[in-house]
């Protein structure tokens, strides 16, 4: 197989070393009865451990160079129909047009991708039962704190997030400038909204996005336009909470109080 030089205008770091590409696999806790969504495939050394466990992996990969390589490089699980690799951008790809329903999303990312990349498969009508992610080590930390940032409550609301594992940035060619970790978000669904009927996902991230509006503000500071001073005091009452609250303090369930409260 030809060597691929990583792009960087796609954000392309490969990762070859074959235990931590089980790790990301297994941290999926993929069986053979389990269809993968794979993101960016790059040269296919996650695929191929993927094609090792799983029914069948979907491949979308946007790069030019690396389809051909795919191509032959998997002749027979295409023919088979165990992987159907697709040229295209994630951004443009539907899962629900593509008739994916029960599938797990297990892919390495361009870092500069991960919001993007999470709020569009954790809102899609047709979710991932569980997603697995190689990000930053600091951005997976923050995720997996149960107070903290405006993405770690977002991801909350819809699976469990879990650090699976770190990943030295030795192991990346190109070496990037940061170390990685493994996040698993489990038990992907709806369900943090429709259980409680009050609780309205736009509104939730309305309330959500307003309240990280400006971290060195107090969080009732931020929600003014959301309410009069005298409706949010009354709801940080209700809700428990100091009027010199911050946003980085509340919880998941501070967070679907306020929201039912203001």
């Amino acid at each position: 197989m030809p060597e691929i030089r990583a792009k960087k205008s796609l954000g392309q770091n490969f990762l070859t070393n074959d235990k931590i590409l089980g790790d990301i696999a297994n941290a999926g806790k993929i069986n053979s009865q389990d269809t993968v969504l794979e993101i960016g495939p790059g040269p296919g050394d996650l695929t191929n451990k993927l094609l090792g466990i799983v029914r069948k992996v979907i491949a979308i990969e946007k790069d030019d160079r690396l389809i051909p390589i795919l191509k032959e490089r998997f002749s027979k699980e295409i023919a088979s129909g165990k992987l159907k690799l697709i040229h295209a951008d994630i951004l443009e790809f539907d899962p629900k047009a593509a008739g994916l329903k029960e599938y797990k999303l297990i892919a390495n990312i361009p870092y500069y991708l991960t919001g993007t990349i999470l709020r569009k498969f954790l809102e899609t009508e047709n979710k991932p039962s569980a997603v697995v992610l190689t990000l930053q080590k600091e951005v997976v930390l923050r995720i997996i704190s149960e107070k903290g940032s405006i993405l770690g409550m977002s991801i909350r609301a819809f699976g469990i997030p879990k650090l699976m594992g770190n990943i030295s940035k030795s192991y990346f060619k190109p070496m990037p400038n940061v170390d990685s970790a493994i996040l698993l978000i489990d038990e992907v669904s709806n369900k943090f909204f429709e259980k409680d009927p009050q609780i309205k996902k736009e509104k939730f991230f309305k309330v959500l996005k307003s309240g990280f509006k400006q971290k060195r503000k107090k969080l009732i500071s931020n929600l003014k336009d959301l309410a009069e001073k005298e409706t949010l005091t009354l709801a940080f009452k209700t809700c428990g909470l100091e009027e010199n609250a911050r946003a980085e303090e509340l919880s998941l369930e501070k967070w679907k109080c306020l929201t039912t409260s203001v």
